[in-house]
């Protein structure tokens, strides 16, 4: 051994290229422009800088220095996801409140964006070490069927225009590729700790500021976005009050988002924590049930007392079921006690269905409807009701209709086709959650299952009575736990020495 050199006296030594004098990683990393070149960039830089300032004002430094801050950040979405996901997630939770508050920006195609940099990071790293044995399994591949058929839809010989497929494929199907961002980057037990805090904290964050809506009043942006459209009016002023949004972009939106944070606190109440924490959980379900009544969406009332059927199925016990039978006694008091109280009458109404003119209305038609799917297996086509329908398809049959529902839009638009590989994806997803609940061996772990059983459970009935996957923060959130129900198995395993990652 040639101990000066630190390099084995070996033929395959003596054939190794010698290291490059020059490489950009050595100039702009280690030696950080510490050399001529360097310098001479650096003065170059300052006057392209300085010149373009006197001649076209400040927006072409503010451009500039933008570059300089969204270089590193855009690497950091590519090379680092362990750093970039819960900025991903921070500003899912902020992007609607950003709109209201005025900044004209397109944060959707931003957010696009920063997805599609997660998928590079993905294949980036594929080809430094490839392992593609995470991406196997039966929900991966229902994704990818779910993915490519929506992408095939552009082709769909009764849709009336391409560009609302091409606006709406964004939100439907490509959304989903989330699924394997997180798939991908979540491996260990410390970073979802990580996740699940910030889930936490931003979700009890907006449950304080429905608070400050209902209790102090509106900000003078919001006031002005509730009196801009009429439409916007009359949706969210009932009964004369108005239905709290948070800093989401409307009361579905945030009631639902409260509906599956309860639900994760449940859920984590089950795994080994300190009864301090136990607590502290308890008092933010407190704050997200509380706060969830000032939407007004009753859609979302059902969606807890649906989960914890759920809850007590999978943790069949004496004690669960004494515990359930209780709850279930305290629902029926609260909804047959009369009462003057709006929130309190509102929940009621949720639990009344029959009772409810608009839920008769949608009753009505979604019957009218189901002739037109019966007889067009793959749909009207991709953004052919709602917005788009009406911008690029306003004389259409199916631009006027109103879905009012998740599932009752894919049959609409993806035909019963469609809305059979939705409801397949659905069946695939909450089968594998359960199926792993009972396989995982660490209760921390399986604590974390349960809970992301219950969220995707929620979510799949709520995606009836209201479109409950298309918003943000719910499109990053459902995605999240789908992969979590993948993620937590994957360890599970490692940790008892299984390397089978596609089951």
């Amino acid at each position: 051994m040639n101990k000066g050199l630190l390099i084995p006296d070996t033929p395959l030594a003596e054939k190794m290229p010698p290291r490059p004098k020059w490489s950009l990683r050595r100039f702009l990393l280690i030696n950080k422009l510490a050399s001529p070149l360097g310098y001479l960039l650096l003065f170059l830089l300052c006057s392209a800088m300085g010149v373009g300032i006197a001649f076209f004002g400040m927006k072409v430094g503010i451009l500039l220095l933008g570059a300089m801050a969204g270089i590193p950040i855009l690497v950091c979405f590519v090379l680092y996801p362990r750093l970039s996901i819960p900025m991903y997630i921070v500003m899912a939770y902020f992007i609607m409140l950003m709109y209201k508050i005025g900044i004209d920006f397109p944060m959707g195609t931003l957010m696009d964006g920063l997805e599609g940099l997660f998928i590079l990071g993905i294949f980036i790293q594929q080809k430094i070490t490839p392992d593609w044995k995470m991406f196997k399994g039966s929900v991966s591949t229902m994704v990818l069927i779910w993915i490519g058929y929506n992408l095939i839809e552009v082709a769909n010989p009764s849709a009336e225009s391409r560009l609302a497929w091409v606006y709406t494929v964004r939100s439907v199907a490509l959304a989903m590729l989330n699924y394997f961002v997180f798939v991908y980057n979540i491996r260990t037990k410390a970073f979802i700790k990580v996740i699940i805090k910030l889930w936490l904290g931003l979700s009890f964050f907006a449950a304080l500021y429905a608070y400050k809506q209902q209790h102090i009043g509106f900000f003078g942006f919001e006031d002005a976005y509730l009196h801009s459209d009429p439409y916007i009016e009359n949706l969210l002023f009932i009964g004369g009050v108005w239905r709290k949004f948070s800093i989401f972009s409307d009361p579905v939106a945030f009631s639902y988002n409260m509906v599956v944070s309860s639900l994760l606190c449940i859920g984590l109440l089950t795994g080994p924590l300190s009864i301090r924490k136990k607590a502290l959980l308890v008092v933010f379900i407190f704050f997200y049930v509380s706060s969830m009544l000032y939407s007004g969406t009753r859609g979302s009332y059902v969606l807890i007392p649906a989960a914890l059927l759920i809850f007590a199925i999978l943790k069949y016990n004496k004690k669960v079921m004494t515990l359930m039978a209780g709850m279930g006694v305290i629902f029926i008091i609260i909804i047959y006690i009369p009462t003057s109280n709006y929130t309190l009458y509102r929940f009621q109404s949720a639990f009344k269905p029959s009772d409810d003119a608009s839920f008769n209305l949608r009753k009505i038609n979604q019957k009218r409807i189901q002739p037109y799917i019966i007889s067009h297996p793959l749909g009207g086509g991709l953004g052919a009701t709602g917005k788009w329908g009406l911008q690029f398809a306003p004389n259409s049959y199916l631009a006027h209709f109103p879905p009012d529902s998740g599932y009752v839009r894919v049959a609409v638009e993806l035909g019963w086709v469609g809305l059979f590989i939705m409801l397949l994806l659905m069946y695939t997803i909450l089968k594998t959650g359960i199926n792993n609940y009972y396989r995982i061996k660490d209760p921390e772990l399986k604590s974390y299952c349960l809970s992301m059983i219950l969220i995707v459970f929620a979510y799949h009935i709520g995606n009836y009575p209201q479109e409950a996957l298309v918003q943000y923060p719910s499109n990053i959130l459902f995605y999240l736990a789908v992969a979590m129900l993948v993620v937590v198995m994957r360890i599970d395993n490692q940790q008892n020495g299984i390397t089978d990652e596609g089951k």
